[in-house]
Order: C-alpha cells, then sequence, then structure tokens
C-alpha cells in the first residue's frame, strides 16, 4: 500500500488511482525565460522521485509536464511585464528564441541529473486554441467577466475558492495589494486571457482581440487535455499553492463541473545558508556552476535525496561536500559486493527489501530508505548485497550501476585518514558537532591538520 500526504486534506491518504494499474500525474513546469538554478530542480527530482517509486510498485504512469514560454508575469498574481518578453528585450532575441534555448538547458539538466523526462511536455504556446474555447466556457457559465484589459475570472462565484491553501477569501482580500488594478471586480480576481497592446511582442487572435493567455489557465487547460479532466495526481513546489494552484482549482472545475485532481503533492523550498534561494538574491547556483566547483550531478541529486520532499533543505558548500563525500563513500561500498559470487541469507535480504519499500511507500521517505541502502551495504560481500542495490536504486536514480572512484582525490590522503575525514564531513552535516571534534583530534593525533573553510574542511599533513 502506498500513502502519500494530500495538500487538500492535510493528511496521509492510501493512494488509489482512478484507473487500476496507471497513474495519471501532472507537474508544474518551467517558465523558460533564465537557467533553472539547483532551488528549481529539487521539484523536479521530487517528480522524478514519484514516478519511480510508482513505476517500481508495477503502476503504468503517464506524467505531464508543462512548458510555460508565454503568460507568466513577474508577479504571480497578474502583475508587471511577461517574464518571457522582458527576457528578450534584455539578451536582444525574439521569446521564441528565448524559449528555445532556455527551453533545450533545462532538458540538459533533467538528463544530467537522471531525470525521467515526463510522457508529454506540452508547450503553452501550442495550447493557445483550447485556452482560448475554456475561457470561453468559464463567461458562458458566468464564472468570468471581460474589462477593458481583459477577461477575468470571479472568485466570488467559486464558494471552495482557498481550499488547497486553507485561506479564507476574507483574509485574501484583506492582505491585497492597495494599488490593485481598478478594472476588476474584486483584488484577487485573476486573468484568464490578458488583451495585449499593440507593440506586445507575443499575442493571439481571439473573441476579445489581440491578445495572451493568463499563467494559470495554461495548466488547467494541458493537464485537462492530455490527462481527462479529473486527473491522480498534481504535483509542484509549496510556492503555487496559495495563488497558482488555487486559481488552477477554480477555473478547471468551474469549466469542467468535476474535481481537478484527487491528490496533490508539495515540495518544500531550497534555502541558502538558512533563508531564500533566488536569482534575484545572487546565491541561486545553476547545476552547471555547481558541477564547475566539483560536484557531479549525482552528487547534487544525491544531496537533495537525503531530505524528504516535505521538509526544507538548506544548501551550503559544507553541506554539499558532505553529500560529495557520501555518495563517493556509498559508491566505494557497493564496489566492494561487485564481483562477488557470495550468496547472501535469503531472510536477510528479504528484511532489507521489505524495510526499503515501507519507506518508499511511506509518502516517499527517500532518506530513510537510503539509510537502508547504506546498512545493507555493510553486509558481507555478496552477490546477492549488490544486485538488490541496483534495485533499489531503479527509485535512487544515483546510477550506481556506473559508479567509478576519483582516483586522484582518493589518492590524496591514506585510505584511513580519508575514511575519518568522511565521517566528520558527515558529522557536520548533520549538525553532530561532539563527533565532529572528537573526528578533528583523532586527525591531529595522526598528524593531519583540519581546517573548516566556506567551501568545506581542508585536510593536510603536519
Amino acid at each position: 500500500m502506498i500513502r502519500f500526504f494530500n495538500t487538500l486534506t492535510r493528511k496521509k491518504e492510501e493512494f488509489l488511482p482512478i484507473k487500476e494499474g496507471t497513474v495519471s500525474m501532472y507537474t508544474c513546469g518551467p517558465t523558460v525565460y533564465k537557467y533553472a538554478h539547483f532551488g528549481n530542480m529539487r521539484a523536479y527530482v521530487f517528480m522524478d522521485c514519484l514516478r519511480r517509486v510508482l513505476e517500481y510498485d508495477g503502476y503504468k504512469v503517464k506524467s505531464v509536464m508543462n512548458i510555460t514560454d508565454v503568460g507568466h508575469l513577474l508577479s504571480d498574481a497578474d502583475e508587471g511585464e511577461d517574464k518571457m518578453t522582458k527576457s528578450a528585450r534584455e539578451e536582444n532575441k525574439s521569446p521564441y528564441e528565448i524559449a528555445e534555448y532556455y527551453t533545450k538547458q533545462f532538458f540538459n539538466d533533467l538528463d544530467s541529473l537522471n531525470i525521467k523526462c515526463p510522457t508529454i511536455t506540452p508547450k503553452a504556446t501550442d495550447n493557445i486554441p483550447e485556452m482560448i474555447s475554456m475561457v470561453e466556457t468559464l463567461l458562458e457559465k458566468g464564472y468570468a467577466y471581460e474589462t477593458p484589459d481583459g477577461i477575468y475570472f470571479s472568485v466570488d462565484k467559486f464558494p471552495n475558492y482557498g481550499k488547497l491553501s486553507r485561506i479564507k477569501l476574507d483574509d485574501q482580500m484583506h492582505g491585497a495589494r492597495v494599488e490593485v488594478n481598478e478594472n476588476k471586480r474584486n483584488p484577487i480576481d485573476f486573468a484568464l486571457w490578458k488583451k495585449a497592446e499593440p507593440n506586445h511582442i507575443m499575442q493571439w487572435d481571439s473573441p476579445w482581440g489581440k491578445g495572451f493567455p493568463g499563467w494559470h489557465i495554461e495548466c488547467s487547460v494541458m493537464s485537462g487535455k492530455y490527462l481527462g479532466k479529473t486527473f491522480d495526481i498534481h504535483t509542484g513546489g509549496v510556492d503555487h499553492i496559495p495563488i497558482h494552484h488555487e486559481n488552477e482549482i477554480a477555473q478547471s472545475e468551474c469549466a469542467n463541473g468535476c474535481k481537478m485532481a484527487d491528490y496533490w503533492m508539495h515540495n518544500e523550498f531550497m534555502l541558502y545558508d538558512g533563508g531564500k534561494m533566488s536569482k534575484s538574491l545572487g546565491n541561486a547556483f545553476t547545476l552547471t556552476e555547481l558541477m564547475e566547483k566539483g560536484y557531479s550531478p549525482m552528487v547534487c541529486r544525491y544531496f537533495c535525496l537525503n531530505v524528504q520532499y516535505r521538509q526544507k533543505i538548506n544548501f551550503t558548500f559544507e553541506a554539499m561536500d558532505g553529500a560529495k563525500t557520501a555518495y563517493e563513500r556509498l559508491g566505494g561500498l557497493l564496489l566492494q559486493h561487485k564481483g562477488s559470487q557470495t550468496k547472501t541469507d535469503e531472510k536477510v535480504t528479504k528484511k532489507y527489501l521489505a524495510e526499503f519499500e515501507k519507506a518508499i511507500n511511506d509518502d516517499l521517505n527517500i532518506p530513510l530508505a537510503l539509510g537502508v541502502l547504506w546498512t545493507m551495504l555493510k553486509e558481507d560481500k555478496s552477490k546477492d548485497i549488490y544486485e538488490l542495490a541496483l534495485k533499489m536504486d531503479k527509485v535512487f536514480g544515483l546510477e550506481l550501476s556506473e559508479f567509478e572512484p576519483k582516483k586522484e582525490e582518493s589518492a590524496k590522503l591514506p585510505d584511513e585518514i580519508a575514511l575519518i575525514a568522511e565521517k566528520r564531513a558527515t558529522a557536520r552535516v548533520e549538525k553532530n558537532w561532539k563527533l565532529s571534534d572528537e573526528l578533528r583530534d583523532l586527525l591531529d593525533e595522526k598528524g593531519y591538520a583540519v581546517k573548516d573553510t566556506k567551501d568545506g574542511q581542508l585536510i593536510t599533513k603536519k
């Protein structure tokens, strides 16, 4: 039995798909106006782990992830310039050139992180007619209204607005900005379609003149088009809950007359040194930048897997060093079993497998499942242990079968000293300062000096 935490109900629930044996899953994809940073990629590592667990359990997964290449304004609440248009102006390119370039870079990052490409990855600009059709339906049903600058959804017409975020409508209105769009009947009504100025780069013909879709309508249309009006799972980051996903639910359920998705699953933020990570703050590193600093994509993926998806994860270079050390150590333990012809008692392997499956099926407790793998690899060398580890890696996606030790790094320190250093790095990641100090003293006794830097520990012969 698989159990997931459903944001809609705020509790863990047994997963029961609409159609036996198959799962329909939608993930909010990137707005392809800039490089995705490592914090952004956490959502897609989560998406991938969810898919891998479902497939491990025998389900056939149909996954859809949109590519937003128009309509996402600088503010999620319909304010500011279109992100694609702004980026095009800054880089002196067309929005389509911007979209093509950054979409390619995004998929390169997915591939590097061993994230399985979703079954379908539709672009917003390829689904404009369907978006116009949904807007027309909402107008005909009385859920939307036209203004001089666009078509807006009337949140007052949807009594369940706020059911995902648990924020009451009155509270949202009270927190709305003073400088609101005077064309709106309610400050928190949101745009379904924006009428474009003549000089706006991206615009399409519509019954309301030339314009472009609102960001929220895109996901409603593409999820419904490729998965059906009601589908199994909708995923995304927690930042999408109060606005984007709330708006998706409102317009989809009003247009279609049925529930949008049965399970809503959200990953938490990646922080930077305990604070917000964002491009604007200059503390958001791309995968390429991290690779240039010596962290392989699998180290980056391992870092993400160490914290359960509903918990915040704190990025520091010290933590990345810990992940790097741990991943190298994990691979090294696995290699000790490779090539062995020794068998392990079936009761032992069954015990580890049961613990692993219990962990992954309990709301994707990947860190606990990794712990099972670590413990198992400390058993005597065995062909069975090696094969079971690779089976587990179908969920982890760490490419353990292709692991090769970094000879140039392992040669820097004697094996005994390197092992102590690895344990100390892990202790510091876990904030076990007592153990960290004890291991520092041990290294000192053996003739090695330790210096802790912002990029990790530096160990040298005294």
